[in-house]
């Protein structure tokens, strides 16, 4: 268990020794040697060019700091190198404001971005922040070139297309006064298999009595024009070719249109094109099913208005096609069908400022899809910027409409935008190091689908003023440096504080041993270098802590500390000794000489009962505690003094009980189980009073008062109240119920005895009567009864002989 938590202590101390190393002082950590390097570290370092400045054993590194540590640390302001980026505005042409059908303006006359040409100095770690507006101009021209799929599926389609160019052009009208339309076609490579090689399929691809067209790659028909009527007619005069597989070569006209501009007749103005299909798409890699390889070369091969290429460069890709739309501004609309809406959707998703309608089977909604789909890019502002410089970021903040805010990713972007509302973007520049070995740079941003720009030209601080006028060969450098910015600037092969010592014969042991105080075996205490046999101390993470001295034997970091603060916070450390500001003396300069801090509220010195050492009271008498020598928590009457508020805050009962928290909150309460878990005056380290104190119910309650050694008042109070024992209801019940129920059966038995006793002397009396009764029936033998009977004999034989 000790190993273990011994490795996990130790892989603890591990990663926080490198993460503070990570997070330490930039300025440090660049060990820098010129103030050149010094500058490039970070945005807060500077360099102190005082020629005394460095104390002896501190390093020419130790020079360049934070600019408070090196304040601190005695450099004069005047003295330190800190050069500043700058922003420079130097065309800043306002947004135009102009209504439809007021003053006709070129396009080139047309500003929605402000401003335009910036120039920006950047510092190392040091971000140049700049705002730019953008805002929708009125009656901004609008070129929309209509590129068609003249595949024999688009048959019907075409129909509806011949008629687009006026109807288009009067539909636009509401939106800009300035608008032109061009037409081009594509079908296929004009190679097996896309399509069949045979002559005949060659003159007429399509079966049946169906007159076609030969197929083509990609035709350009009409160039941008005004002329509505002129579309109408070279449209009305194209014919629907065909080829064999189901996706089109869309990709290479695509291509063609993107840049092929001053052939197509693209002006610096919002432009569109107008991608109409039913089908899918070939890209790159496809071509090789018609042997195919080479890839394609992005640049314009129309002759005769026809792409003459298509047999030997593949198709583009979706990174290339991004690519070449963005440099020539064009915003893509595709028009398909229902049953490829999702593919070009996912499309769309690659492709920045594009949109996806869905077309009708017979291409009759394409005019409502164009204006809705040119509303929704033109209702969104994407900005992107060109190829930075290594080491040079870029972020963006936008600040829509409705005080709506975005950051990161989507800082590009403001949407819901009208015509006539301006948005505004916070953009920072930030460099590290030092970009293009100082060479200026140009970037350029803008709002995607837009031909105006914000140029920006980048300058790189990368050298002090200081190190302009360094003395080449100075004496003060032994002739073998530059002394430039208070120090030596040491040539190739030459070391040493002022160059004196050559590289070869640095490493000695008699130099060696010059570095080695009182002899010991410890170069330089092992806390430098020994350069040239003088000690350079090596430099720490933390900018406060320094080693220093001839043998680096100094720091100002290892004194004694007293509340975890080096030298209580009261004083500074020189040499691992503290020296102590006034009125603090001690090791730790903990001792406080004030005796303020000891005067009691009656002005005397803790309260005439201890001596006051280093601003703490120390009591003379044991009785008494506290700061200033006046408490006494074992003096007569403590127990009814606090006696209310243990009671309320324990029991919440008694006179304070609603006051308990406002008047009873002066003391710790801590609760026991019982009275031998109170704390004892033989147990604790200062005096404790015990109470025993009785509530209005008459039950007693015990606790502990007394004053521990932080001056805290603790209460220790046994948690459950002990009252005098009641009667016990139920034996007294029982007892009562069984005495009647006794008494009852007692009674009840007198009177049965009573009753049979009763009863047998009656039943006695009624014998007595009843033999009485008896002897009263009998005839008197004195008396002779007047009646006489007699019997006739002769009766009673012959009754019985008959």
């Amino acid at each position: 268990m000790d190993l273990r938590l011994l490795l996990i202590s130790t892989l603890l101390g591990t990663f926080y020794n490198s993460y503070a190393q990570k997070e330490g002082n930039e300025c440090i950590i660049a060990s820098a040697k010129h103030c050149g390097e010094c500058i490039q570290a970070g945005a807060k370092c500077g360099w102190c060019k005082d020629p005394a400045f460095l104390k002896q054993g501190e390093a020419v590194s130790t020079r360049c700091d934070e600019l408070q540590s090196l304040v601190k640390r005695g450099c004069n302001v005047d003295m330190i190198e800190s050069p500043k980026g700058e922003r420079k505005i130097l065309r800043n042409k306002p947004v135009t404001n102009r209504k439809k059908g007021g003053e006709k303006l070129q396009p080139h006359e047309i500003t929605q971005i402000q401003p335009q040409k910036l120039n920006l100095t950047l510092r190392s770690g040091e971000p140049q922040t700049f705002d730019l507006k953008f805002k929708r101009a009125e009656d901004y021209p609008i070129d929309l070139y209509y590129l068609m799929d003249l595949s024999y599926s688009m048959k019907d389609d075409l129909e509806n297309v011949k008629n687009l160019g006026t109807s288009l052009m009067q539909k636009m009208s509401k939106i800009t006064s300035d608008f032109q339309i061009g037409f081009g076609s594509f079908v296929e490579k004009t190679v097996m298999p896309y399509i069949s090689t045979t002559p005949a399929k060659l003159l007429n691809p399509c079966t049946g009595d169906q007159n076609c067209t030969s197929p083509f790659s990609y035709r350009n028909v009409l160039n941008l024009t005004s002329d509505g009527k002129q579309f109408n007619t070279l449209v009305g005069q194209q014919q629907i070719s065909g080829n064999l597989d189901s996706p089109e070569g869309g990709f290479d006209a695509i291509m063609q249109v993107a840049v092929c501009g001053n052939l197509i007749g693209w002006r610096d103005v919002t432009r569109l094109l107008v991608f109409s299909t039913d089908a899918g798409f070939h890209f790159a890699g496809d071509g090789k099913l018609g042997g195919i390889v080479l890839p394609n070369d992005g640049k314009c091969h129309l002759e005769d208005n026809v792409y003459t290429m298509s047999h030997y460069y593949d198709y583009p890709s979706i990174a290339h096609l991004v690519q070449k739309l963005s440099d020539n501004n064009i915003q893509t609309i595709f028009a398909v069908t229902e049953e490829f809406q999702p593919v070009y959707q996912e499309l769309k998703n690659l492709i920045p400022k594009s949109a996806v309608g869905t077309l009708s089977a017979n291409s009759s909604n394409v005019i409502n899809l164009i204006i809705d789909a040119y509303n929704s890019l033109s209702s969104e502002v994407i900005l992107e910027n060109s190829k930075l410089p290594s080491g040079v970021t870029i972020t963006y903040t936008s600040r829509c409409k409705n005080g709506v805010v975005n950051g990161g990713e989507n800082g590009r972007k403001c949407s819901n935008i009208s015509i006539g509302d301006e948005v505004t973007f916070s953009i920072s520049v930030t460099s590290k190091g030092c970009p293009n070995e100082g060479m200026s740079d140009t970037i350029k941003i803008k709002p995607l689908g837009f031909t105006e720009e914000l140029e920006i030209t980048l300058n790189f601080i990368c050298g002090c003023d200081c190190q302009k006028v360094g003395i080449n060969k100075s004496p003060l450098c032994h002739s073998n440096g530059t002394y430039e910015c208070g120090d030596c600037r040491c040539e190739d092969g030459h070391v040493g504080r002022e160059c004196e010592c050559s590289s070869n014969d640095v490493a000695t042991e008699d130099m060696d041993r010059t570095c080695r105080k009182d002899n010991t075996t410890d170069i330089c205490s092992n806390s430098g270098d020994c350069v040239c046999g003088t000690c350079e101390c090596k430099n720490r993470d933390n900018p406060e802590e320094r080693y220093s001295g001839q043998f680096c034997e100094c720091d100002n970091f290892s004194c004694d500390r007293s509340g975890n603060k080096l030298c209580g916070g009261h004083g500074r450390c020189e040499c691992r000794v503290c020296v102590c500001d006034l009125m603090w003396a001690g090791s730790a300069c903990d001792c406080s000489l004030d005796n303020t801090t000891c005067m009691a509220s009656n002005k005397q010195i803790c309260n005439g009962r201890g001596t006051c050492d280093c601003g703490i009271c120390k009591c003379t008498d044991p009785k008494f505690q506290g700061p200033t020598c006046e408490i006494c928590p074992t003096c007569p009457g403590v127990c009814t003094e606090h006696k209310e508020c243990v009671q309320c805050r324990t029991f919440g009962t008694g006179e304070k009980k609603d006051t308990c928290e406002k008047d009873c909150s002066y003391f710790t309460l801590i609760k026991v189980k019982d009275r031998d878990k109170l704390p004892q005056p033989n147990d604790a380290a200062y005096p404790v009073m015990h109470c025993k104190e009785r509530d209005a119910n008459d039950c007693w309650f015990y606790y502990t008062y007394a004053v521990n050694n932080n001056t805290v008042k603790e209460v220790h109070v046994v948690d459950s109240l002990d009252c005098p024992a009641g009667p016990d209801i139920i034996p007294i019940v029982a007892g009562v119920v069984a005495g009647i129920v006794l008494i009852g059966l007692a009674l009840l038995l007198i009177w049965k005895l009573l009753m049979i006793i009763h009863d047998r002397r009656e039943f006695a009396k009624f014998e007595k009567e009843k033999m009485n009764a008896k002897w009263d029936t009998q005839e008197n033998p004195i008396y002779k009864s007047p009646i006489n009977q007699f019997q006739n004999p002769s009766y009673g034989r012959k009754a019985a002989v008959l």
